[in-house]
């Protein structure tokens, strides 16, 4: 006999949508203007429904941008049905780009379509991996993203997080191509190979998109086969991230697997980047891209061009719980972005983040992003944190 029919889930109506930025402990970024603890790069996101049911999602991107923009997205998203993520945040994407698609908008919406996922997932009873497509996998190694380091620093510090159970390491950003010292690039990527556990992996992140990158394709080609040599994983950001043509010549000519995408937003800006075949490896952020459901296109459309997808996730424990669950949705993703040490990671949930004994993170099966906030915690890094509960 067929199934009874679920009784009909009414609509579920936002009524308001909040920002809380953080500050105090922002991890250090390598930039060449750095990072301060107290500078505002990632805010948190709720969006309060007539339901009693919040939904929360991560920006990347100043709090108080984020706060700006939410107040010019407020038409688009109030009273609207919390239940159809993708509809909403398309409403809110299509009738802004005139504004300037790619920036704080799309920033914002981006933690918008996480925490409207994470309704949907509350409201059915669902894990958003289950929704976006299913449970491919049940677990996903996490690999630990570090600053590079003079060497004999860098070797001390993966052994630090190694012997917490990490087992996968990324490099970047530090002196590494930024003082015409090959020498010393190879030292410090020799330094930190040597300190792998067994069967370690380790992928290097030149981190071009800084401000000012000094190097160019010739720079990145010769890299590259210098990483081949070491069986380095995959090469990231090697060269500005706008440079299409010096992305798909580095590709052709390197033997180590070209990765990139983190300062792309929308589905739109990655399609020449795969068209023409500049990345092996495709890595946008979902709390930059557009969300979830922009994350998800780009990752079906990058899997159609035999591209790996692996996300960018230098953002929070929101971002990392948003990966997770796209990660179980697909087939073949084999690692998440976790930043090494960061309070906004290890320290704004209830239940933080604990690795196995094979250095792998469960993918939560519970409603939603299958994560829960610490109100105290976050209150810690801001002053507006009451507002998300």
């Amino acid at each position: 006999m067929p199934l009874a029919p679920r009784e009909n889930i009414g609509p579920v109506r936002i009524t308001r949508i909040v920002a809380a930025p953080l500050f105090g402990e922002s991890p250090k970024g390598g930039w060449s203007v750095e990072i301060k603890a107290e500078d505002s790069i990632h805010a948190l996101i709720a969006v309060h429904t007539d339901a009693g049911i919040t939904g929360y999602g991560s920006v990347f991107t100043d709090g108080r941008l984020v706060e700006a923009a939410l107040e010019v997205l407020e038409p688009y998203y109030r009273g609207e049905n919390a239940l159809e993520p993708e509809r909403v945040s398309e409403k809110m994407h299509q009738n802004t780009f005139w504004m300037g698609r790619g920036g704080t908008l799309t920033h914002a919406v981006s933690g918008i379509d996480i925490a409207l996922w994470d309704i949907l997932g509350k409201v059915t009873g669902l894990s958003v991996g289950r929704l976006m497509g299913g449970r491919h996998q049940e677990r996903v190694m996490p690999y630990c993203s570090l600053l590079m380091e003079e060497p004999a620093q860098m070797g001390d510090e993966i052994v630090r997080w190694r012997e917490q159970g990490f087992k996968a390491f990324k490099i970047g950003w530090g002196p590494f191509g930024r003082r015409n010292d090959y020498r010393l690039d190879e030292a410090i990527v020799r330094a930190a190979k040597d300190a792998l556990p067994p069967g370690g992996r380790l992928m290097v992140d030149a981190g071009a998109s800084d401000a000012y990158w000094p190097n160019g394709l010739k720079w990145a080609l010769r890299t590259a086969d210098m990483l081949a040599d070491h069986d380095v994983d995959w090469f990231e950001e090697a060269v500005k991230p706008d440079a299409l043509e010096d992305f798909i010549t580095l590709r052709r000519e390197t033997r180590v697997p070209i990765s990139g995408g983190e300062v792309l937003t929308r589905r739109q800006s990655f399609i020449p980047f795969l068209v023409q075949g500049a990345f092996d490896i495709v890595q946008p952020d979902v709390t930059k891209v557009g969300g979830l459901s922009e994350q998800r296109r780009i990752a079906w459309m990058a899997q159609d061009f035999g591209v790996r997808y692996v996300g960018h996730g230098w953002n929070t424990a929101l971002g990392i719980a948003a990966d997770l669950q796209l990660a179980s949705a697909l087939p073949n993703v084999d690692l998440v972005e976790y930043i090494a040490g960061s309070a906004y990671v290890d320290n704004i949930m209830a239940k933080p983040f604990e690795l196995d004994a094979d250095g792998m993170l469960a993918i939560p099966d519970m409603p939603g992003l299958g994560v829960t906030l610490d109100r105290d915690r976050v209150a810690r890094y801001s002053p507006k944190a009451s507002e998300l509960f």
